[in-house]
């Protein structure tokens, strides 16, 4: 438990959620912003060859694609939002003086945040335009909240197996 005297290094590392959070959720909301500007006529950019692309696509459902049905939408609609308020409770409870993990957080709150935001500004669904892969094997096309998601997650995933080396073994473990 944190005392009064830890008040500032907490508050130091929840500015870490926050702004990798709000971070996110800008940066992915500017670029989807251009590329329905600039996309949205063309079938799309060649940045590098036919191995990055910009491709305007709407996704209604996942992530791949994924749907559930017509309700689609708002089933991945909650889902976001309680991922969202999960995390910053994650950040809230977690370990005093881990901003690592604190970065990992926002980064996966802001991208689903970022996503969420579209569901909730178009029925169109998620816009994704980032479009990588050689010829017909492409990976699906994805945006900058599906990054920060992807590499939060790796975060956390490294931040966790991090707390689980530190933690020492129980006695009876090193006993036998």
């Amino acid at each position: 438990m944190a005392s009064v005297a830890d008040a500032p290094a907490l508050g130091a590392e929840r500015r870490v959620f926050w702004t990798a959070a709000f971070a996110t959720v800008a940066l992915d909301l500017v670029t989807k912003l251009i590329a329905e500007a600039t996309l949205l006529r063309t079938p799309g950019v060649s940045v590098f060859g036919d191995w990055f692309q910009l491709r305007l696509v709407y996704n209604q459902g996942a992530a791949f694609g994924l749907h559930v049905g017509p309700y689609s939408r708002w089933i991945f609609f909650t889902v976001a939002l309680v991922a969202v308020f999960v995390l910053a409770r994650m950040s809230h409870s977690g370990p005093p003086g881990d901003r690592f993990r604190q970065l990992a957080l926002g980064l996966v709150a802001g991208g689903a945040a970022g996503n969420l935001l579209d569901r909730i500004r178009s029925s169109r669904g998620v816009v994704d335009f980032l479009d990588v892969g050689i010829g017909a094997l492409r990976w699906p096309t994805f945006n900058v909240a599906d990054i920060a998601v992807s590499c939060g997650a790796i975060a956390l995933a490294i931040s966790l197996w991090r707390e689980d080396a530190r933690r020492p073994e129980p006695e009876s473990a090193s006993a036998a």
